[in-house]
């Protein structure tokens, strides 16, 4: 492997190294002698040896290194170690000192791996103490007992020889009274990386500083025009407030040249916290007021102020598994549409919130690990540069030193190949401070062993883990400070490593698919995740299109969804099926408010009439755009609209019902089964259907004829006593016209009159009749005209009725 070559391009060692080399031989010669004379004595010794090999190996006593200042010393510096021992065994260790012990060069990256792993005590490889001056003395050891020590010795007494990394020991030694003699009961490795001077060619190495976190936020908002927030738990406040693991890697962060990566996500969340929020308690329960906005509100403006004038690059919102997607979810439609508007969104949000322009053209996979499948899934939303890592894009044995990390992959496409041990370094438990000094020596040591392969110039990406906790943020610091004040490394932005000249040496071969480590498969999301995802952006389309508001809807599922992708979600399947399923279970409640009302059993008389259908919508926004088909199973027996069915158009305002109304026509008696159904103006079925029974009740033939022959007579007796009474008075008003006439016609005045009258006796006219006789002619006149008239009968004495209508304004008497 690369890592394991010699350097290449390096001086000779000095004059001193070899007098070094001479005095450690010297010193250890007696060492040796004393080792081959033991081994040749009588078997009664055999014992000792053997308890020797074993109390040298087997660590009775635990040797932590808690602290090594400087990290990587010059020549003026004194060289400071603390620690503690502590007792394993059952006997007390008497005679006991902490010694401290410069070991052999190490030459190469393999080598600072094999050391670190390494456990026992090798009197040759790990070199003699440095002397008693610089030692501490214990009496005693008690069993159990941890006892401190701290040792300090001048740089220039360690006769380190040339620039390069050395193996550095902390040992105890001393003796129990079951083994009465001086042996190495413990020790502890580290590295004490030495470069007195500048280095000729300085390794350009670039940190990335993610900030990234958990999903917090649900899809749920509140009813307001605010939309409050509603958030899983209130674990994010944790993380903010002072001592929490977001708050220290900002403080951390902030005064190192480091490119942060962060999550959109985080910033939306914590965004949403410095305004009224809302947090579930349990599964049913309300929500509670959310009361950390001051916390919200004192880190993001702290993280305004630290990324102002750095290099911030924005992950796509929610941070989604690219190899889940690769893997499971291309075989689901519309999984790389959500990683799409994931990318697209992750710029305005970082944007809008810390009010810096973010790069978005970088994908990171997890733990840079990649395949084709990989590659193409992180290029298809517009990235065109993928965070990989060294153990997975492995150089070749040929090549003798570490390459610069950019290397074109073909499409255009560009891997930025973090270096994987430098990655690890701060991976696992560094709550005890001996872990973190041993991880900042060992990831100084990596660096300055990198820098002296070659004396070509070379980009190096260092990308730890994703969510480093806060201890681990600590030692990262540690590291990073110690590696910004060398003589070997300068800081360089991802950007500047991702446009640096490729080695034409360096692999551009991707791995193939099942070279994927099998680790990282067990933990990705199942094809069946992507599949709920899918049908829950279904279910938002059905529902946006009805909704004369739809950003209340849209935004906060779209980011749910992005969310559901997330690869937080590795090592937590439980978690992450919870979440997606009460994404869906809220939607449908949503979809819920807006229904039909359920109807019992409707009677219907007669031939036609109208049947009501109620539509409710419960939401705080009007629906349109919705259309209500009303069904009739036997459209023989009813109609609906004249058909089998019809459809009316429908909008319900916020918080309001309408009732919307079907014309109906029956054909025959009995039930009908209706079907009550509203679906979406592009013909997609909405909610649940709602289903009754119709009751037709015809009437029979017979009684509509008794009914209408009734009503025909009614029609008759009233049209004749109509015409009868007419008649009549156009009689009487001829009789009284007549009157009149021959009253002005007469010859005499009053007493003409009344002369003519009186008969003959008074002079009256010829043919005088009596009042017998008059009134005989009357009634004889009277009683012709009621009755029915015969074809000989005169004609009437006024004109036929007319059967039109009057005309305006006519009056006509009844």
């Amino acid at each position: 492997m690369a890592e394991a070559a010699d350097f290449q391009g390096t001086s000779p060692s000095p004059a001193r190294r070899l007098l070094r080399r001479a005095g450690t031989l010297l010193a250890g010669a007696p060492l040796l002698a004393g080792l081959l004379q033991f081994s040749a004595a009588p078997s009664a010794h055999a014992t000792g040896q053997d308890s020797l090999r074993a109390a040298s190996g087997s660590r009775t006593v635990a040797v932590s290194l808690d602290s090594l200042s400087p990290s990587a010393p010059s020549d003026d510096d004194t060289l400071t170690v603390s620690g503690t021992v502590t007792n394993n065994g059952k006997q007390p260790v008497t005679d006991a000192h902490v010694g401290l012990r410069v070991g052999q060069e190490l030459g190469t990256r393999s080598a600072i791996d094999d050391v670190a792993r390494r456990t026992d005590f090798v009197p040759i490889a790990d070199g003699p103490e440095i002397g008693d001056k610089y030692a501490q003395k214990f009496a005693e050891l008690a069993p159990g007992v941890a006892e401190h020590f701290s040792i300090s010795v001048p740089v220039d007494k360690l006769n380190l020889g040339a620039d390069g990394v050395y193996e550095f020991s902390v040992s105890l030694s001393g003796q129990t009274s079951a083994q009465p003699w001086e042996q190495v009961l413990g020790i502890q490795h580290t590295f004490l990386p030495w470069q007195a001077d500048e280095a000729d060619t300085k390794t350009k190495t670039t940190f990335l500083w993610p900030l990234v976190s958990t999903a917090h936020m649900t899809a749920e908002t509140g009813p307001g025009t605010q939309q409050t927030p509603v958030f899983l738990n209130d674990d994010l406040a944790k993380d903010l407030a002072p001592g929490g693991r977001l708050e220290r890697m900002l403080t951390l962060g902030k005064d190192l040249d480091v490119t942060w990566v962060i999550d959109p996500d985080l910033l939306a969340s914590v965004d949403a916290m410095t305004r009224n929020y809302r947090v579930q308690t349990k599964a049913g329960s309300t929500p509670v007021a959310g009361t950390h906005q001051a916390v919200a509100k004192q880190w993001l403006a702290a993280l305004q102020q630290a990324v102002a004038g750095k290099e911030v690059v924005a992950l796509p919102f929610a941070d989604p598994d690219l190899a889940s997607i690769a893997h499971s979810g291309t075989s689901v439609t519309g999984s790389l549409s959500q990683l799409k508007d994931a990318t697209d969104v992750a710029g305005s949000t970082v944007e809008t919130v810390l009010h810096v322009k973010p790069d978005t053209d970088f994908a990171w996979p997890v733990d840079g690990a990649v395949d084709p499948a990989i590659i193409r899934v992180a290029t298809s939303a517009g990235a065109d540069k993928v965070i990989a890592r060294s153990d997975s894009i492995q150089e070749s044995d040929a090549l003798t030193y570490t390459p610069s990390a950019a290397r074109p992959v073909g499409g255009g496409t560009t891997a930025v190949v973090t270096d994987a041990r430098m990655s690890k370094a701060f991976e696992g438990d560094m709550t005890r401070a001996g872990a973190g000094t041993l991880a900042v020596q060992r990831f100084l040591a990596q660096s300055l062993a990198l820098n002296n392969q070659t004396s070509k110039q070379r980009s190096v990406v260092v990308a730890p883990q994703r969510m480093p906790s806060a201890s681990q943020a600590q030692v990262m610091a540690q590291a990073l400070t110690a590696l910004q004040q060398s003589t070997w490394s300068q800081p360089q932005n991802l950007a500047a490593a991702a446009k640096a000249k490729p080695d034409p040496a360096a692999t551009t071969t991707i791995p193939s698919t099942s070279d994927y480590p099998s680790s990282l498969r067990k933990r990705e999301l199942r094809h069946s995740a992507f599949a709920v995802i899918a049908r829950t952006k279904d279910k938002v389309d059905n529902f946006k299109v009805v909704l004369t508001d739809q950003s209340r809807v849209v935004t906060p599922f779209g980011r749910a969804m992005n969310r559901e992708m997330s690869t937080s979600w590795r090592g937590r399947k439980s978690a992450a099926e919870s979440f997606r399923g009460e994404v869906e279970a809220y939607l449908d409640d949503l979809t819920d408010e807006v229904k039909l009302i359920d109807k019992s059993e409707t009677k219907l008389s007669g031939h036609s009439a109208t049947i009501p259908v109620t539509v409710q919508n419960n939401l705080v926004q009007g629906v349109d755009h919705l259309v209500l088909r009303l069904t009739s199973t036997n459209p023989t027996r009813l109609k609906i609209g004249g058909e089998a069915y019809a459809e009316q158009q429908v909008a319900v305002s916020g918080g309001h019902s309408q009732s919307v109304k079907f014309t109906t026509s029956a054909n025959a008696n009995g039930p009908v089964t209706v079907i009550a159904q509203l679906y979406t103006q592009d013909g997609q079925v909405y909610g649940a259907p709602v289903t009754f029974d119709v009751k037709v009740t015809e009437i029979t033939a017979t009684v509509m004829l008794v009914i209408g022959g009734g009503v025909l007579l009614l029609v008759l007796a009233g049209f004749r006593m109509y015409t009868q009474r007419k008649r009549a008075a156009a009689r009487e008003k001829a009789e009284d016209a007549q009157e009149t006439k021959d009253a002005e016609d007469g010859s005499g005045g009053p007493d003409e009159s009344a002369s003519s009258a009186a008969g003959p006796e008074t002079g009256g006219s010829e043919n005088p009749e009596t009042p017998a006789e008059r009134l005989t002619e009357e009634s004889g006149s009277r009683s012709r005209a009621d009755a029915p008239e015969q074809a000989s009968d005169p004609a009437p004495d006024t004109a036929a009725e007319s059967a039109d209508p009057s005309g305006t304004g006519e009056k006509v008497d009844r």
